[in-house]
């Protein structure tokens, strides 16, 4: 089944956000660009603190895989800090309307 994946960031922006969205070669306005490999739906925002990411995936290897490679570069070059909070979950039910 799928999995699931919330981090937050503190002193965080959309800006940092949108830069890193850059450095992957994602278009948020459009939804055009070079998405991973099994990122089922990607959800942003900002919270009173800092910034907020929703993911599921198909699986959690291959956000892992993401997150060692292509993203965790994109965090490193825009000066991102590692997530505050993690909440994950193997998800046991995952639908879209």
């Amino acid at each position: 089944m799928a999995y699931g994946i919330v981090l937050e960031f503190t002193d965080v922006d959309g800006k940092q956000y949108d830069a890193v969205n850059e450095k992957l070669g994602i278009d948020m306005a459009s939804g055009k660009g070079d998405w991973p490999a099994g990122l089922l739906s990607h959800a942003a925002g900002p919270l009173p603190s800092g910034w907020i990411v929703s993911e599921i995936w198909e699986s959690k290897s291959a956000q892992e895989g993401f997150m060692a490679g292509r993203l965790g570069a994109a965090l490193a070059d825009a000066d991102v800090p590692a997530p505050t909070r993690v909440t994950d979950s193997e998800l046991v039910s995952y639908r879209t309307p």
